[in-house]
């Protein structure tokens, strides 16, 4: 038989063997890439926003209220002490007797514009809130919230870490001797403490493991103590006392005036020089007054036997003239 020829428009279909390995090999390099790309897909981010609402969830949370009116001379500061990452909602309640719709608050961190407060109405009386984290030391400082009518009405909020107490007046001590350095913080307890010697303008840390002159302890976490041994007037001056918390550091200035021991004789020196001065200069005055009253004595016994001789010598010129008389009577 012959073959019917071709028809013109008609091919033989391709094979299906290699279609379905082409799909399989699609569908791979897609999956690998989505894969690859999770990040962009909005069910991934599921885990992430979890786990920042259970990790400030667990914040306390911290409200602090300002109170303002249209009459307030100056603005108005709360200071207010965090240790801790917290959860602040801050407001200001200002009273006015206008219209409070006319009235614009807004809120600032320094001179940066602050947005997501809210504003609510009662009568005369607008009340504004601010509402957010504190967990680095970026977030401290100072928030303020603004009233604009006639005069701007300002109430700040200033935050900062917890004071560290020293010693307030100069540490005095004495070559040779030991003493010890105090810091505390009350109702705090810092992740660490650390201490630094003042070198003209610089600090320098205090070094105890390769100086055994320097100890750090403290019995509470609250305190720490610098024990430094075998004083020498190479010691004096200032010591810095740091305290680091999660929001960031404080510290405190100790002054520290060792002294030689001829330093308190000093005064003592002084005061027998000066008696030693005292008792020559009555020596002295007592010597020349006994000598001026030899010399006085002696003038006077001179003065005397001048007197005596002179009174001799008289009597004899005149006991001469009587005895010629009685001569020449008596012939």
């Amino acid at each position: 038989m012959r073959a019917l020829p071709d028809l013109p428009g008609l091919r033989e279909p391709p094979p299906l063997l290699p279609r379905l390995l082409l799909l399989c090999l699609l569908a791979a390099v897609r999956r690998s890439w989505a894969d690859g790309n999770t990040t962009g897909s909005p069910l991934t981010s599921l885990p992430i926003r979890e786990e920042m609402m259970t990790k400030y969830s667990n914040l306390s949370v911290e409200s602090h209220n300002i109170s303002l009116t249209e009459h307030s001379s100056e603005p108005v500061e709360k200071n207010i002490t965090l240790e801790r990452p917290s959860d602040i909602e801050l407001t200001c309640q200002f009273t006015t007797s206008g219209n409070v719709n006319s009235i614009n608050p807004t809120w600032k961190k320094g001179d940066e514009q602050l947005k997501g407060y809210r504003v609510t109405a009662t009568g005369n009386i607008l009340h504004t809130q601010y509402r957010f984290i504190i967990d680095s030391n970026k977030q401290m400082g100072s928030y303020s919230c603004l009233f604009e009518e006639e005069k701007e009405q300002r109430g700040t909020f200033n935050f900062r870490v917890p004071e560290v107490q020293g010693i307030n007046k100069p540490l005095i001590t004495y070559v040779g001797d030991s003493t010890v350095l105090i810091c505390k913080c009350q109702h705090c307890s810092p992740l660490n403490w650390t201490w630094y010697s003042s070198n003209e303008s610089v600090q320098v840390p205090v070094d105890v493991r390769m100086n055994d002159k320097y100890a750090i302890n403290g019995t509470n976490a609250n305190e720490t103590r610098l024990r430094i041994m075998q004083l020498s007037e190479a010691d004096k001056g200032s010591y810095w006392c740091h305290a680091v918390f999660e929001l960031g550091e404080s510290q405190e200035r100790v002054e520290l005036v060792v002294l030689s021991y001829l330093v308190p004789l000093k005064p003592f020196l002084g005061i027998v020089v000066e008696v030693v001065l005292l008792v020559s200069v009555i020596l002295f005055c007592e010597m020349y007054t006994q000598k001026k009253k030899m010399h006085t004595d002696d003038g006077k016994e001179f003065e005397q036997a001048v007197q005596l001789k002179s009174d001799d010598s008289n009597g004899i010129e005149n006991n001469a003239p009587r005895n010629r008389k009685n001569e020449s009577m008596s012939q």
